[in-house]
């Protein structure tokens, strides 16, 4: 009967470090996505998508959050693709 108890336990322990770090991926990607946006796109991007993806595949509580960082990774591609279409660079400057 102890046996059974302390795995139990060592399983739900286990579960949980899994949620805690599937939600720290989640709040990860949503961080680098939105910086993605400013600067360094081509790198943050794709490491936003990539973790949102994780995260998400390990079921986050923080869904919400791995969806937002997901498309703003997405967001981060897209702006990369308009401005080397546009400029001809992969840089942007707000004084044109």
């Amino acid at each position: 009967m102890t046996l059974t108890t302390a795995r139990t336990a060592r399983t739900a322990q286990g579960g949980a470090s899994v949620t805690r770090e599937a939600d720290g991926l989640a709040v990860a990607s949503f961080v680098l996505g939105l910086l993605g946006l400013l600067v360094m796109n081509i790198l943050l991007g794709p490491a936003a998508v990539v973790m949102a993806v994780v995260a998400l595949a390990r079921s986050t509580a923080r869904w919400g959050r791995a969806l937002l960082g997901l498309a703003l990774g997405v967001a981060d591609l897209v702006v990369l693709a308009v401005l080397v279409t546009g400029n001809g660079t992969v840089s942007w400057s707000l004084t044109g």
